[in-house]
């Protein structure tokens, strides 16, 4: 023996299930070649240590497995010195999860060694050619998974069922090859018996109350384990997934789209509609509010938007001072905890600015007569003074009359875009049917930029609105800088105030604001991140200039 024992540990790992019962599976094929190499390395003071590390069944794009848990925790302690596995894939497909693992590693002194690829994590060289190996085990791993989705977008377009949970209602076909749903009777009277409960409610509430007094339930799925989920009583969440599903009108969903299915419908079209048409009046309403309330008080833009990541903006509120403040909020916000990039717009300056837009798109199209497709004069220019009437009432009334004319809208930093439906246009302007196609397409400069928390819209030709704590402080600064200056002590002044003289000195410290950014404050044009609480965090420059840059005040 040269060198000191180097003890060794053999990781074995296979992503299916599939011939794992054999009395010799891939697992023993891999640990074989493993041992054999270990012996080899005999001489360089190579052991093998007696416990098995074997996967079965898992997948390499995760590092939460048993095996693999049990073994580094093994090398945290410091009985491992030489991870060895057959392939560098059966460790991990990841280069992010391997640049992990290596620093674990390292951090134990634990090196570790593929027998069918040349190379240690010993040396340099070792490192950089795993790297570049993983990167094609990457690569190999993301172009399946982009196969495997399309191969499921085709399936579903042609209407075939890709597998899963079955909803309620249905079952797979008892042929394992063919990819439909069939009816299960029992079920599919639970779904229709639903579906009329809203019908006469028209209450997500009442119908679960109904629902649970009648002894309705979800349901129950028996898995290839042997495990057993549902045949629970229904949250109204899963009463309202159910009552969404176009599954029941034979339809397939794939993400935001349908198509239809080779499966036979539950819900006729009549009541379908008729659904849908409540749950969609329905959202419009603020949560808790009575049948007919304002819409201004309700939350209009509900499931009309989506941030620039996808996520649908969902109507929230806060209550301040006595008053109520309303949001639209990214959904994972409210699901999912705090996220840096999310948005969180103030629900009256988003109304706005979409109301701007919809009427400057309406206007710039009446006064270029292109508002219907027709070719006729006289037509186009009754269509374009349709369309400035219209305008008119909108910029009057507002949100509440913007909202119906709205279809569906996506943001994103520098722009937002959304369709205008062209029936409820038609309809709310008077003109007949022949709208052109570019007039339901609204593309308008819109930013936001964060404060805190908060994103301020930049928008359209929304006014400048000054900050009421700046100018608040502003004033203040300039009238105790005065009476400093005309003599009068700083602990007085703060006395007669009822404030600290450190409070008092920090505010005073904002008379020596440059003119510009004194008058931004006062005109409101200051930048949008410009806050009392940011003047008061740094110290500002003695420079005007330097003060401009810093705040974000450019010529």
């Amino acid at each position: 023996m040269t060198g000191p024992m180097i003890r060794c540990a053999i990781y074995t790992r296979k992503s299916s299930d599939e011939g794992l019962g054999q009395d010799f599976n891939s697992l023993d094929a891999q640990h074989e070649a493993c041992a054999a190499y270990i012996a080899s390395q005999k001489h360089e003071g190579w052991k093998l240590l007696p416990a098995r590390y074997d996967d079965g069944g898992v997948s390499g794009g995760t590092l939460e497995r048993p095996a693999l848990q049990r073994l580094l925790d093994e090398i945290d302690a410091g009985r491992v010195d030489m991870v060895v596995v057959y392939k560098i894939d059966r460790l991990t497909r990841s280069l992010a999860d391997f640049a992990k693992l290596v620093e674990r590693l390292e951090a134990s002194g634990c090196s570790f060694v593929s027998v069918t690829q040349a190379f240690n994590t010993s040396s340099s060289m070792g490192r950089l050619t795993l790297n570049v190996l993983l990167s094609f085990a990457q690569f190999e791993r993301e172009v399946t998974a982009e196969r495997i989705r399309d191969k499921i977008a085709a399936s579903k377009k042609k209407g075939l069922w890709m597998g899963g949970v079955c909803p309620l209602g249905y079952d797979p076909h008892p042929d394992p090859n063919r990819r439909e749903l069939v009816v299960n009777e029992a079920e599919a009277t639970v779904v229709r018996e639903l579906f009329d409960l809203y019908r006469q409610h028209g209450c997500l509430n009442a119908v679960t109350r109904a629902a649970d007094r009648l002894g309705l339930r979800s349901k129950r799925t028996r898995f290839s384990t042997g495990r057993e989920q549902g045949g629970n009583r229904m949250s109204q969440g899963q009463i309202h997934r159910i009552l969404t599903n176009p599954v029941y009108r034979g339809r397939i969903r794939h993400k935001d789209k349908s198509y239809p299915g080779t499966h036979p419908a539950i819900i006729d079209e009549a009541l379908w509609d008729k659904v849908q048409d409540r749950l969609q009046a329905a959202n419009v309403r603020r949560r808790g509010a009575k049948p007919g309330a304002p819409v201004e008080e309700a939350a209009p833009l509900k499931g009309k938007f989506r941030d620039d990541t996808g996520d649908g903006l969902t109507p929230t509120h806060t209550n301040r001072s006595g008053k109520r403040l309303r949001y639209y909020v990214s959904n994972r916000l409210i699901s999912g905890g705090p996220d840096r990039s999310g948005w969180r717009l103030p629900a009256p300056a988003f109304e706005a600015a979409v109301v701007d837009a919809i009427a400057g798109h309406l206007s710039d199209h009446a006064r270029q007569h292109s508002v219907i497709g027709s070719a006729d004069a006289l037509q186009s220019a009754v269509a374009s003074e349709a369309i400035l009437a219209l305008v008119a009432w909108i910029r009057r009334d507002g949100i509440a009359a913007a909202a119906p004319l709205i279809g569906q809208g996506r943001l994103a930093a520098g722009q937002m875009h959304f369709d205008l439906d062209g029936t409820a246009l038609a309809a709310a302007a008077g003109i007949p049917a022949g709208i052109a196609p570019t007039l339901l397409q609204v593309a308008r400069p819109f930013d936001c930029r964060r404060r805190g928390v908060e994103l301020k819209i930049v928008a359209g030709a929304i006014a400048p609105q000054p900050d009421p704590a700046l100018l608040r402080a502003l004033r203040n600064a300039t009238d105790w800088a005065g009476r400093l200056h005309a003599g009068t002590p700083l602990q007085k002044l703060a006395r007669s105030e009822g404030i600290s003289e450190r409070y008092m000195a920090r505010i005073i410290h904002l008379d020596g604001l440059s003119p510009r950014l004194k008058q931004a404050i006062v005109e409101g044009t200051q930048p949008v991140p410009l806050t009392l609480k940011q003047l008061l965090r740094a110290p500002l420059p003695l420079a005007w200039d330097d003060q401009e840059r810093m705040l974000g005040l450019g010529r």
